[in-house]
């Protein structure tokens, strides 16, 4: 057996350490990695060990200069990039700026975002108007997306937010979203 070969051999039957195995479920993305979530998938993987690899990752990346680190929202863990990139973000992603909503797809947005779970009807209820052509285009654009109910006990399709709207208004989550009394201090 060649070295090479046996390099490949040994990094095959021993399992990737612990922060490794978190950090790479963390660059899947999706909803913040949960302790449960990560003891599904890691078997042993304590909420307190989790918190741990985290800390070793996060303490990592600050020596390396790193763009990016893990937070905590939402009962779970998310790898962000760094406040000073977020430059980076727009340009790719593209701002809310960038996105030139129209009045009645930021009136849909907000009542998305406020409502959610909320369906077609029940946006068009409050708007009292059409909202197909808002609810596509926010779709497209990513804002929000589509849950489909299960097929016998909730036909009705859902809207939601997503991440991509949480980063793009820079929010840490749906609790950051102004509330009347903020609304009204404006």
């Amino acid at each position: 057996m060649t070295e090479k070969n046996s390099a490949t051999t040994d990094s095959t039957l021993s399992p990737p350490p612990e922060e490794r195995l978190v950090e790479a479920m963390l660059f899947l993305g999706g909803p913040p990695l949960t302790p449960a979530r990560a003891s599904e998938a890691v078997r042993g993987l304590a909420p307190e060990r989790l918190a741990e690899a985290v800390e070793r990752l996060n303490r990592a990346y600050r020596q390396q200069g790193r763009p990016y680190h893990i937070q905590f929202r939402n009962d779970g863990y998310e790898l962000v990039l760094r406040p000073r990139f977020t430059r980076v973000v727009d340009r790719l992603a593209g701002s809310p700026r960038e996105a030139r909503l129209s009045p009645q797809a930021l009136d849909v947005l907000a009542l998305v975002a406020y409502r959610q779970p909320v369906t077609r009807a029940g946006v068009e209820g409050l708007r009292g108007a059409d909202s197909a052509g808002p609810l596509r285009q926010l779709v497209r654009l990513g804002l929000i997306a589509v849950q489909r109910g299960s097929a016998a006990a909730d036909p009705d399709v859902t809207y939601s937010t997503t991440t991509r709207f949480l980063t793009l208004f820079r929010l840490r989550s749906l609790d950051d979203l102004p509330r009347t009394q903020d609304l009204q201090r404006l």
